[in-house]
């Protein structure tokens, strides 16, 4: 992986980034649950992949934007809070990055999931841990709402996460493709 910051990483960042506003603006991306979180999230993913991609840089930016969306489209108390919303927002495509790094060696697939999950239970802990330690919501709460808001979230980040960065990395592709525009066929 290349060093500081290139033009690559400016636009993975950039596309990234406006998924992610694109999933706060519209609210695609919180899925409204009866718990005491309000909502689901798949605004993680983005922050994850692009940790993935292109190292906990991006990945910090893109955390950063699902933080700042999440502290502006808030509708309960908990989410008012900037040290909730977005502080722990700042760590899910850092710990996907160094969760990536730290397996792709053992097996592709095995270390795409786990910083799937990861990413997303960082996410799960960092804001319930400062919810709990703020006075939004007492510790058995905050379980509660762990085990039935981020356990679903995190699976669904592994399935997402997967699909998409398999895809982008050619992942068992059998070989360079050649392409039908250029006559190369």
């Amino acid at each position: 992986m290349e060093k500081g910051l290139t033009v690559r990483k400016i636009v993975i960042a950039g596309v990234l980034g406006a998924i992610a506003i694109l999933l706060g603006v519209t609210r695609l991306g919180y899925i409204p649950v009866p718990t005491a979180a309000g909502n689901a999230t798949i605004m993680h993913i983005p922050a994850v992949i692009g940790g993935i991609m292109e190292g906990w840089g991006v990945g910090m930016i893109i955390g950063l934007i699902f933080g700042v969306s999440s502290f502006l489209n808030a509708t309960v108390p908990l989410f008012k809070d900037p040290l909730v919303a977005i502080l722990p927002r700042l760590f899910i495509g850092v710990t996907a990055y160094l969760t990536y790094v730290g397996l792709k060696n053992v097996n592709q697939y095995l270390a795409i999931g786990a910083a799937g999950f990861i990413g997303a239970l960082t996410n799960t802990v960092l804001v319930l841990g400062l919810a709990v330690i703020r006075g939004y919501m007492p510790f058995g709460v905050a379980a509660t709402v762990a085990v039935t808001n981020g356990l679903p979230e995190a699976v669904v980040s592994v399935i997402v996460t997967l699909a998409v960065v398999a895809a982008w990395k050619k992942l068992g592709s059998s070989g360079r493709q050649k392409s039908k525009i250029s006559g190369d066929f």
